[in-house]
């Protein structure tokens, strides 16, 4: 089979002879290139069209990936978050457990010191006022763990002031009661009231200024009140005596002691030995005359001796 190729010029005709087997491979090879080229020009022009497709889904599937992160972090976050709100509920918990405690105890302090409940009533805060500030601006309610802090914190500060005040009124009252004369200077008792009673050598009716109270010899004389020792030595029909100023209007005077254990200018506290009970001066007995003072004027220490600290 041969096929001839005419020119439109004056050139001569070719002819080509397909029996001839390295045309046929020629021919072939030229095929075969131009299959192919065609072949990668459709691949090129797919690539073309779809590669903005390709490069959307590729970046979604990344966005998947970091969405898929982030969740994981945020789960480890809200974790921590509820573990930190646990620990926040406990501890919440063991600070309102204080706080009944410390109401107790202002409860307990004021059955103790004697004093008026309602004036530290630790249930309720104490009474405060001002004037109404109507220029704030709205703010949103906080949380029920924050409301409980809150609340906590505020309950607090009443229960610190209120312990505070008590603390300072105990202490006062522990300052005064310790320079107020009260209970026995010494063991045993009254054999001779205050008043006017028969003189006990004579038999005339004469004013007794103090109390007897009857002991054995050398029984020690303890200060029933806190103070300064401002006479020790021997006074006319006392023998040998103490005499301790308490500073608050009191004096009280301790006589016919057998052996004196304090010095003038010495301070004394409340069951200080100051004395040994015995009969000096003007006395039938061992005995310890007693004596109160209160703004340079004796009174009846009865109702000193009875009284208890």
């Amino acid at each position: 089979m041969q096929i001839i190729l005419v020119s439109r010029t004056r050139k001569l005709p070719k002819t080509l002879d397909l029996a001839n087997r390295r045309l046929r491979w020629k021919l072939l090879a030229l095929f075969s290139l131009a299959v192919l080229g065609c072949l990668s020009l459709g691949a090129a022009l797919a690539l073309v069209i779809a590669s903005p497709r390709d490069r959307a889904l590729a970046q979604i599937h990344d966005l998947q990936q970091q969405i898929g992160q982030q969740n994981t972090q945020l789960g480890a976050v809200r974790a921590d978050a509820r573990r930190s709100l646990d620990a926040l509920a406990v501890k919440l918990g063991q600070l309102q457990a204080q706080s009944t405690r410390l109401n107790a105890l202002g409860e307990r302090l004021v059955q103790v010191g004697k004093l008026d409940g309602g004036e530290f009533n630790f249930d309720q805060p104490p009474a405060v006022g001002g004037v109404e500030d109507s220029s704030g601006s709205a703010y949103a309610l906080p949380s029920a763990l924050e409301t409980s802090i809150d609340q906590l914190t505020g309950q607090f500060d009443i229960q610190q002031a209120q312990l505070s005040a008590l603390q300072s009124l105990l202490l006062d009252a522990r300052i005064e009661s310790n320079l107020k004369p009260t209970g026995m200077p010494v063991a045993g008792y009254i054999s001779s009231y205050f008043g006017v009673r028969p003189d006990p050598f004579d038999g005339q009716s004469e004013r007794h200024t103090g109390i007897d109270i009857a002991t054995p010899y050398g029984t020690p004389v303890h200060a029933v009140a806190e103070g300064m020792v401002t006479f020790a030595g021997v006074r006319h029909g006392y023998g040998n005596v103490v005499e301790i100023d308490h500073g608050n209007g009191y004096m009280t005077r301790y006589a016919h002691n057998s052996k004196l254990d304090v010095h003038p200018g010495q301070r004394v506290q409340v069951g200080d030995v100051i004395a040994q009970a015995g009969s000096s001066g003007r006395s039938t007995g061992s005995h310890v005359h007693f004596e109160v003072w209160h703004d340079g004027r004796v009174v009846n220490p009865l109702a000193f001796v009875r009284n208890h600290r």
